[in-house]
């Protein structure tokens, strides 16, 4: 089955985050072995996008991205729950008390 996001055919989760973000998530990561010259042309390019009106709303729509992968992924993570303590170990509360 090929899936499609408007008119572009979505292959690997990085075509699907990228067409997802509308932007190379390599723009946002860097890749391996850039020059200090490309990551610095990377970067303004970055800065550029997140200033555009357009893209206002690309940091929530990635941490929702992030947010969806990791729950759909790996829910344990979001099963938070208090650890108990011991009842016979306390926290100092002396100043300077060695750790």
């Amino acid at each position: 089955m090929r899936t499609y996001i408007g008119h572009q055919q979505a292959v690997s989760a990085e075509d699907f985050v990228e067409l997802a973000l509308g932007t190379p998530v390599e723009l946002w990561l860097g890749v391996e072995g850039e020059t200090d010259e490309e990551r610095a042309a990377r970067l303004d390019a970055a800065r550029d996008i997140l200033a555009d009106p357009e893209y206002s709303n690309l940091p929530d729509d990635v941490a929702r991205i992030a947010a969806e992968v990791i729950e759909a992924h790996a829910p344990e993570l979001f099963n938070v729950v208090p650890l108990a303590r011991s009842a016979g170990r306390r926290r100092s509360s002396r100043k300077g008390a060695a750790a």
